[in-house]
Formats: structure tokens, sequence, C-alpha cells
């Protein structure tokens, strides 16, 4: 009796591995997303302008009689914060997104995905970034109704300033919202912390003359520098809203340390918590 021989197994290839997509390639595919759905919802683009822009118009017409530093009213002196002020708005709303991706199985998707955590806050934070740039330009060309004239913008600066606040205002609110896990919660917890901020940045009254612990915490504040910077390069012929003994290079400087460190801080958070 011969025995049938065996067959020998078959073996199956494994299948190669998924190739790790480029830095460059996630980074644009979240900014791309984030841009899409903010054009997508008309209300939020019509809000996001409308509302900072109310609230100029209301606050400077109330404080115009009341308030003067030289030849400056008050629509002149709180529009270069109020264009800060649309940066965290921005930041708010754009970050805000990151809980609505958790909620619908987005985000861990892409954390599962052969993608480094740099790439996704980077890609995150760039896309609110986007969004604030593409507001700010419409700002801008608003200018002139606040007294600013074109002729003395310095642009360039302008953008670079608000390019590096939106950055740290976006990687900022970009931390925070890794860490909630309610819109509501979040909302509330930036509002409470970044607004008070803003308020104590030279936006709404000139940081020379104010009480001494108020004087203190608006020369450690970063949104103080920014709004600073943005008012020198609209053209404020005034030293009002302007830090004393501040150079345009420092105010430059600290306002990219702070985008710097919140990109840090967004990066470290995303990798020490899933």
């Amino acid at each position: 009796m011969t025995s049938m021989p065996m067959d020998s197994p078959v073996t199956q290839p494994l299948p190669a591995p998924l190739a790790r997509p480029s830095a460059a390639r996630v980074i644009g595919a979240l900014m791309g997303r984030d841009l899409r759905r903010f054009f997508r919802q008309p209300s939020r683009v019509i809000g996001s302008v409308a509302q900072p822009l109310l609230l100029w118009a209301v606050l400077g017409a109330g404080f115009a009689d009341s308030f003067r530093a030289g030849d400056t009213g008050y629509l002149n002196y709180f529009f270069p914060g109020t264009i800060v002020l649309a940066m965290l708005f921005t930041a708010i709303f754009s970050t805000m997104s990151v809980i609505d991706d958790r909620h619908h199985g987005f985000l861990q998707a892409v954390l599962v995905a052969p993608v480094s955590r740099t790439a996704l806050v980077l890609g995150k934070t760039l896309g609110g970034v986007a969004i604030a740039l593409v507001q700010s330009v419409a700002f801008v060309a608003l200018a002139p109704l606040a007294g600013y004239a074109f002729g003395s913008m310095d642009l360039p600066f302008v953008f670079a300033v608000l390019t590096l606040t939106a950055i740290g205002f976006t990687a900022l609110g970009f931390a925070v919202a890794w860490w909630i896990d309610s819109t509501q919660g979040y909302h509330g917890i930036m509002s409470v912390a970044l607004l008070p901020l803003w308020m104590l940045s030279g936006a709404m009254f000139p940081p020379g003359g104010s009480h001494r612990w108020v004087a203190l915490v608006m020369r450690v504040n970063p949104m103080t520098y920014a709004v600073s910077a943005v008012r020198r390069g609209l053209g404020g012929v005034t030293s009002a809203g302007l830090l004393s003994g501040v150079s345009p290079a420092l105010e430059v400087a600290a306002t990219g340390l702070f985008a710097v460190a919140a990109i840090g801080l967004a990066v470290g958070v995303c990798r020490r918590r899933a």
C-alpha cells in the first residue's frame, strides 16, 4: 500500500504594511476638512464676523464721548482689539470641532491610523489659522471705517502678527478641547480663561495709568503684545494702547513665543492622552 504524498501547505504572503502618509499630506487633509466645514455653514461665517463688529460698533459708540487720547476716538482705539477678539472667537469655535470629531468617531479613526500626533495638532491648528486669516482680511478691509488709512498700514507686519496670534489661540484651544468631552464645558472654560485676558490686553483701555496689579497682568499677558503690535501695524499714530518701552521686534517675539509654547503644549497633551 502506497501512501499518498501530502501536499505541502501553501503559504500566503503577508499583506504589505500600510504606508505611513506624509505629514504634509495629513496636515493638508485636516486643514481642507476644517475649511470646507466652515464655508458650508453660512451662519457660522456671518456670525464669526458680525459678532465682533457689532461689539466694536456698540461699545465704540457708547464710549465715544468718554474716551479721548489725543486725536484718537474710541472707535479708532478699540478696532485693533476687535481684530484680536475675532482671532479668539475663531480659535474657540474651530477647536470645538475636536470634541465633535471625538463624538462622531472621526478622531478615533485618525488616532488608529499611522499618523503622528504632531501632524494631527498642526493640521487642526492650521485649519483654524486659515479660517482666522480669511476673517482678518475682511476686518483689515474695514479698517478705514475706524479711521485707519491703507497708506499708513504695514500689512506684512499686521498679518505676520495675526498669524502668530491665531496659531497661539488655536493651539491652546486644541489642548483644552483634547481634555474636555463637553462642548458646553469647553466653551465655558475658554470664555472664563481667555476673555478676561483679552480685556486686560489694552484692547478696551490703555495699558498706562492702570492699577498696579492690572498693569502687571497686562505686562505678562501675551495678548497685550498682540494687540499692541496690531495697533502699531495698522498705523496708530498715538502712543495710547502701545506698550511703553516695547519695540516692534519684542512684540513679534512675545507673540511668536506664545505660539510656540501653545503648539508645544498641544502636542504634549495629545501624546500623553488619547
